[in-house]
């Protein structure tokens, strides 16, 4: 879309292609390395292994700065961070591209890593600060549709140009920024926020924060614990080819969005109990995908259905995040990003260690045991404080529902 075309649309139309395009680029810049890892790692004269570790890299990265992007929350405008990202997201695409050696790769890592930090921590913040609370969910919805979008676009696109070299496919977040930059433009003179946003030690004590945050933490574990062994999981059960494995795999993505654009539906008012729902749900999903390996058909079913209720859950846990004070949101959304990236090294690691013990069965309790798991942090009941007054469990009551 040019950027005439964006000036075109409606003011609605024109945020919600910009929050798109921003967690389209934030996933742009996860996946690019994954279909040509092995290739990457024959010319630079490194191993698979180790060249896997970039994504440890841009994931640290995004960590850390989503934790503390709160600081310049009122300082720079939400449009102006996202801006930003975008120019980090290019600028260490060219130098990944050009690295002439593993360690200059590595390097250029950082503001790749840096710019999914702050994309998926400012664009689910802008949700709340560009929309009214009646149209929140909506816009919600489509910007988190962009990074499904990003996977069904960008896998076969890298694996093709990645043919001819891996270096073209580290290039296709460097077109995914630019597309970001040209939907942002219009959002570069947004004013910062207006309500200064409180200490993480703050935000973890305000009711049902630190209980969200522990569930989402589970739950992306199990989440990118999936996404990381599914692949192999078709190869190595079924003895499919790679194309075979990525449709599949894409057939995963489609799932995701269905869930999402489903999830639109549901009440925001009742988040609190619709997340362990949707947690015990997906729990029984990827113990189900892991474990009961009867057909390829079947296991993309499962995978299907698996992503489907991820996709809802994501929705129904943002909506959740940006019901907090607005003072409150950016260190909530910021750790709430964390998790995402930490959930990657998590599933990553655990899921590895339950694959060589227990194969994919074992894999499969884990993840179902860990998605239980924020099921459960979610519901159980804990001992309030003996001196809080019964005017303050009324507030708290309110404010976090069955999470308070």
């Amino acid at each position: 879309m040019t950027f005439r075309g964006i000036r075109a649309l409606s003011p609605d139309a024109a945020a919600r292609a910009a929050l798109f395009a921003s967690l389209f680029a934030a996933q742009a810049g996860v996946i690019a390395v994954t279909p040509v890892l092995a290739e990457l790692g024959g010319d630079l004269d490194v191993s698979t292994a180790v060249a896997g570790q970039l994504r440890t890299i841009t994931g640290l990265t995004a960590a850390i700065v989503a934790l503390t992007l709160r600081r310049v929350s009122g300082r720079v405008g939400l449009g102006r961070q996202l801006l930003a990202a975008s120019v980090l997201l290019a600028l260490g695409s060219l130098a990944s591209a050009a690295a002439p050696s593993f360690a200059l790769l590595a390097l250029a890592q950082v503001p790749i890593g840096g710019a999914i930090g702050v994309f998926t921590t400012a664009a689910v913040l802008a949700a709340a600060e560009w929309f009214p609370a009646e149209r929140r969910q909506a816009a919600l919805s489509v910007a988190l549709i962009g990074q499904p979008a990003a996977w069904i676009v960008g896998m076969p696109l890298v694996g093709a140009v990645g043919d001819q070299s891996w270096r073209f496919g580290l290039a296709f977040p460097f077109v995914a920024a630019l597309v970001a930059s040209l939907a942002l433009l219009g959002r570069a003179d947004d004013p910062p926020t207006s309500v200064p946003a409180t200490s993480l030690r703050v935000a973890f004590s305000h009711p049902g924060v630190g209980r969200w945050l522990g569930a989402e933490l589970l739950s992306n574990t199990a989440w990118a614990g999936t996404l990381v062994f599914s692949g192999a999981l078709f190869v190595e059960s079924y003895g499919v080819s790679s194309r075979a494995a990525g449709l599949a795999l894409a057939t995963g993505a489609l799932g995701y969005v269905v869930g999402n654009r489903l999830a639109r539906e549901l009440r925001g008012e009742r988040s609190s109990v619709q997340l362990p729902v949707l947690a015990t749900a997906l729990a029984v999903a990827v113990f189900s995908f892991g474990a009961l390996r009867a057909f390829f058909a079947v296991s993309i079913v499962f995978l299907f259905f698996s992503a489907f209720l991820a996709g809802a859950r994501t929705l129904v846990s943002s909506s959740y995040g940006l019901s907090f004070p607005a003072d409150v949101r950016p260190a909530a959304m910021g750790s709430r990003a964390a998790t995402m990236q930490f959930g990657y090294l998590g599933g990553s690691t655990l899921g590895g260690l339950a694959l060589v013990i227990g194969g994919y069965t074992g894999l499969g309790l884990l993840l179902g045991a860990l998605s239980l798991a924020a099921a459960a942090v979610l519901v159980l009941p804990l001992r309030r404080p003996a001196r809080q007054t019964e005017a303050e469990l009324g507030v708290s009551d309110r404010l976090g529902g069955c999470i308070a």
